[in-house]
């Protein structure tokens, strides 16, 4: 039969069929191929035992993206949210996570959670700083449940991942989208980090044709495997200022007559987004340098 893997854990995984959720082992032939399941995919199981309900994956279907963190397959959208405060957004790692969306052409929201612990200015400059970088932006308070309903029609129809820090509040977010409580929430600890409550990411149905992928928290990101070159083509802001440089194949960097600097210096690009960009360009060749010695 066919189904989805809606979760995985410690080689068995729990795949959403026609009758049910049956718990399945993938066969040893992924394992030589080194092809590994991943919550998203679409299988083809077969059931070994009815009223255990478990069975084997026999073939993964064709699938349409992969993500490498969060680990996932066939994902629409990625929503990537992030507190306004408690504890304080590191903008850095959220434009770290929206270039290797960007690298995989898998579109991007942010979500600023908490608003009732904020108040305007701070949703202003937030919404300054990602204006003109190709993501949709919302600010919702799930302790509230404004916003819920916004958020609810961008996710209407797709298969989204729910990505984010530990402690600003995915899982609160999803129990609210969900109509009950399908995840445990967590306090936050002395030092204003949240605890760890999603372990493994899982899928649930929170409507018709509508699924939401719910990750572990990370507070790293490793930049995506591409050349420094290309990395501006990352960042959608810069897109406007393309082909108007002096150099062809500039990287807005150090080199004269760049428009994309001339953006910069007269407001239309974000200075924090272009201080992101270089921060990641500098990363990418460390990287290839300590490749090739």
């Amino acid at each position: 039969m066919r189904g989805i893997i809606v979760k995985g854990i410690a080689g068995f995984y729990y795949v959403r069929t026609g009758s049910g959720i049956l718990e399945c082992k993938a066969k040893g032939v992924f394992r030589s191929r080194k092809v590994k399941p991943l919550v998203g995919d679409l299988v083809e199981a077969v059931v070994l035992d009815e009223q255990k309900k478990t069975g084997n994956i026999e073939d993964i279907l064709p699938r349409k993206n992969v993500l490498i963190r969060p680990a996932c397959a066939n994902i629409d959208q990625a929503v990537v949210t992030f507190a306004i405060s408690r504890p304080k957004p590191n903008l850095y790692l959220l434009d770290k996570f929206l270039v290797m969306m960007q690298a995989q052409e898998v579109p991007a929201v942010v979500v600023f959670n908490k608003t009732d612990e904020a108040g305007e200015t701070e949703q202003e400059e937030l919404a300054a700083r990602y204006r003109g970088a190709g993501v949709k932006l919302l600010f919702v308070s799930a302790k509230e449940e404004s916003g819920i309903g916004a958020l609810r029609e961008i996710l209407d129809g797709k298969v989204s991942i729910f990505a984010g820090p530990s402690g600003v509040g995915k899982s609160t977010l999803t129990n609210c989208l969900c109509q009950k409580d399908c995840m445990e929430t967590g306090d936050m600890s002395r030092i204003g980090r949240g605890k760890q409550t999603t372990r493994h990411s899982q899928i649930f149905s929170i409507g018709r044709d509508t699924y939401l992928m719910d990750t572990p928290g990370f507070t790293s990101f490793d930049l995506p495997d591409l050349p420094k070159e290309n990395l501006r083509f990352c960042f959608p802001e810069f897109a406007p200022y393309e082909g108007r440089c002096y150099f062809d194949g500039c990287v807005h960097l150090a080199e004269p007559d760049c428009a994309v600097k001339a953006a910069l210096k007269e407001g239309k690009i974000a200075q924090g987004r272009y201080e992101s960009y270089a921060q990641m360009y500098a990363e990418l060749d460390e990287r290839e340098r300590r490749k090739y010695s």
